[in-house]
């Protein structure tokens, strides 16, 4: 099973993020929502701060650029094998620092890959 990072996660149940969370668990995904904001989505608690997260495979971003540059450090350390930008979260920048090193960097819709099989 592989693990799914949602940052940015929120508890309001009208984010995407929120959504994204519950198909990931839905698609039977292991899914650690990581935000700013206490609360829980889908029984699930939302982490808080940088939690340190073994063997994540996919980070699935929420966050628009200006707020993902505190997590760079931070999203490499935990080494996935991919990251999704979703709509409103692209970052040319941190992008190529991802593809050097060799992190695949995707711009994408995380729901919307699910949904069709492409995820």
């Amino acid at each position: 099973m592989q693990k799914v990072m949602v940052l940015g996660a929120s508890p309001n149940k009208h984010r995407f993020s929120n959504s994204c969370v519950k198909s990931l668990m839905r698609y039977g995904y292991e899914v650690v929502p990581v935000g700013i904001r206490e609360g829980e989505i889908a029984g699930k608690p939302i982490q808080l701060n940088r939690p340190q997260i073994k063997d994540v495979d996919t980070i699935t971003i929420y966050l628009n650029a200006k707020h993902q540059e505190d997590y760079y450090d931070y999203i490499f350390n935990l080494r996935p094998r991919r990251i999704i930008f979703n709509p409103g979260a692209e970052n040319p920048e941190l992008m190529e620092k991802a593809r050097k090193k060799d992190i695949e960097a995707v711009e994408n819709c995380t729901l919307i890959m699910l949904n069709s099989g492409d995820f």
